[in-house]
This record gives structure tokens, C-alpha cells and sequence, in this order.
């Protein structure tokens, strides 16, 4: 037998010894997988939690929403990166919807762009949410908020742009990802019906 044949004869005792080892770690993969109950996974925090932050009751509570809210209306939370290019378009469609309902930069409060008597008293306050500083983006319509890392941990933010929809009793009503302005727009009219569009 030549070294050629020898060596063919040995590939192959190796390849079939390969192959043996990785069935049966498959084999205990696909048991270990049987024995471990299934949990489907879930991003962002879960709809009906009370609202972290707004617990004045808790001091030990690091995730603090102090002053931002007004206590009895509903809000929407925009979780924005400073890196991340389609957050900078969800932060101008939310300027635009907030100035569309009178709220201006005072979310209410009697300073936007339409007559007091104009304003929408039910439309949620929209404000934004960085992890790190806030950056230069916007007109100031809506309120940002630089250095919130603990927000975005106590809410469970897993991608931005993110949003989070608090009702009028301090509770999670809407927790998804934005893909896009329109995707906003579209959660707006579902926690806001009849508002007006500027994208389509």
C-alpha cells in the first residue's frame, strides 16, 4: 500500500469519527432543548406595568420621571440614540404632531403655535429620551432629555428609536420599535384617533 492510499484510508476514519462525535452532540442538544421549557422572548417592558419613574413613593426608585409629566394625562416616551439617523426624523414627525395639536413646546400648557382654545387637552406629551447626552437635534418642540441610561434600562429598551405610551392612570399602554416617521404617526392615531397626518 503507497502513502497516497494510506493516507486516503486515514481522511477518511477521521471524517467518519467526525462525524459520529458531532451526531451525538446534536443528539444532547436536542435533549437538553426538549427538557427546558419554552418562553417566547419579549422586548420592551410589559403593557399594563405601572410606569417606572413615576413612583414618588419609592426613593430608592433610580428612574426618575420627576417634573416631566403631568400627572392624569397621558404621554409618549421616545427613546432616541444621537447616532442613529432615523431617530432624528421620529423627533422632527414628533414636532411636527405636537405643534399639529396645539401643544407647542410646553406640551400643553399654553405657549404652541395654535390659540390655547385650540389645544388638544386629551393628546398625550410626547418628550425624548437619550442615554447620554442630549444631542443638538430638534426645534425645541419637544422636550429632550439627556443622560436617562437608568430610563432606558427600568423600561426595558432594546433598539432605538424605541416607544413607550403611558396612559392617564401611570400605566404602559403601547411598548414597541419605530422603524421609520410613519411608524410614529401610525402609533399616534392609535393612541390619539383623528390626528392629522403630514407623511403618507
Amino acid at each position: 500500500m503507497d502513502f497516497t492510499t494510506s493516507a486516503l484510508i486515514a481522511s477518511w476514519a477521521a471524517i467518519a469519527l467526525l462525524a459520529l462525535v458531532v451526531s451525538g452532540l446534536v443528539r444532547q442538544v436536542h435533549q437538553l432543548s426538549r427538557a427546558q421549557p419554552h418562553r417566547p422572548g419579549r422586548a420592551g417592558i410589559a403593557l399594563g406595568a405601572p410606569a417606572p419613574g413615576l413612583d414618588t413613593a419609592r426613593p430608592d426608585d433610580t428612574a426618575r420621571l420627576d417634573g416631566l409629566l403631568t400627572p392624569g394625562r397621558p404621554a409618549l416616551l421616545l427613546f432616541l440614540d444621537a447616532d442613529c439617523g432615523t431617530c432624528v426624523q421620529v423627533l422632527a414627525e414628533a414636532g411636527a404632531w405636537t405643534i399639529r395639536q396645539g401643544l407647542g413646546q410646553d406640551q400643553g400648557r399654553g405657549q404652541g403655535q395654535r390659540d390655547p382654545g385650540q389645544r388638544d387637552p386629551v393628546a398625550p406629551q410626547v418628550f425624548a429620551l437619550y442615554a447620554g447626552p442630549t444631542p443638538q437635534t430638534g426645534d425645541g418642540t419637544v422636550p429632550v432629555r439627556g443622560g436617562h441610561a437608568d430610563l432606558f434600562t427600568a423600561y426595558d429598551i432594546p433598539a432605538t428609536p424605541y416607544a413607550v405610551a403611558i396612559d392617564a392612570e401611570g400605566r404602559i399602554a403601547r411598548s414597541e420599535p419605530l422603524g421609520s416617521p410613519t411608524a410614529l404617526l401610525r402609533l399616534l392615531d392609535d393612541i390619539h384617533p383623528a390626528t392629522p397626518r403630514s407623511l403618507r
